[in-house]
């Protein structure tokens, strides 16, 4: 199955940094996140953009999660040839990652 059957994001960036969060419809389904969106994993599926290291921050209490992705913006707004400079577009593509139910 894909993320976005059980979760949204948002997106922001500073510099060459993106940041995804990932936050699941229902409360119910934050373990199973927790035990297949791993850093590792986002890593992974973002293997083509992301230069740098991905970083999981839980959010137990909001039951959601964020990513930290460094070095994932084509050196940034200012300097980006990008045609998404910001990395909108970044959370869309991580609900498309697949893991298993």
């Amino acid at each position: 199955m894909k993320l976005y059957e059980l979760a949204h994001s948002r997106t922001g960036d500073k510099g060459n940094i993106s940041v995804i969060s990932l936050i699941p419809f229902e409360e119910k389904d934050y373990e199973l996140l927790k035990r297949e969106a791993t850093a590792k994993r986002v890593k992974e599926h973002f293997s083509g953009i992301v230069q740098g290291e991905v970083t999981r921050y839980e959010l137990p209490k909001l039951h959601a999660f964020n990513f930290v992705m460094e070095n994932a913006l084509g050196g940034g707004v200012t300097r980006s040839l990008a045609v998404d400079m910001h990395g909108k577009t970044l959370g869309f593509a991580l609900l498309e990652m697949e893991i298993e139910k």
